[in-house]
């Protein structure tokens, strides 16, 4: 497995896995009409913007398919003034699951959170998707919860928290 620094010829796999992942994981979450209709191409558009701004890394099998991708930065809210990083997105298709990708993505991010000067970092995930758990593994704090409409239906939100990034991977 390897882990890299995503670049825009990424685009196709980040996206096929975006929206693979979604229709594994959030099934039964997310009502299925948004489900159906989440598209490749309108993932394309999302990631072409958000490489060349952001911290964005692969992994890639040893076929050189890309089975994950992880992306970080600044925290986006404002809310979480004790936290100045986050975590914005990990997905890994299901097949690649439990197989410590999730844990070098993360470290991938974390790393380039701390070159940033951030020491500190909050991610949300649905309270409904059992990889909230992989976040208690790796010693994050729920920080609070939230409740928001998605797609028409009420889902909670939880926040966990890292207040110092430099403990998670030593």
């Amino acid at each position: 497995m390897k882990i890299r620094k995503a670049v825009l010829s990424d685009v196709p796999g980040i996206a096929k896995v975006h929206v693979d992942s979604w229709r594994t994981t959030y099934t039964n979450i997310i009502p299925d009409d948004y489900i159906q209709k989440l598209s490749y191409e309108k993932r394309e558009q999302l990631w072409n913007g958000v490489i060349p701004k952001g911290n964005v890394f692969v992994a890639e099998n040893d076929a050189g398919k890309i089975v994950g991708f992880s992306d970080g930065g600044a925290e986006r809210s404002g809310k979480y003034k004790e936290f100045d990083g986050e975590l914005n997105s990990i997905y890994i298709l299901q097949e690649y699951q439990g197989l410590g990708i999730g844990t070098l993505l993360v470290k991938s991010v974390v790393n380039e959170l701390k070159k940033l000067g951030m020491k500190s970092m909050i991610v949300i995930v649905l309270e409904n998707n059992s990889s909230r758990l992989f976040y208690d593994r790796l010693g994050g704090k729920k920080i609070d919860t939230l409740e928001i409409e998605f797609a028409g239906k009420k889902l909670k939100e939880l926040v966990y928290g890292w207040k110092d990034i430099h403990t998670l991977f030593p």
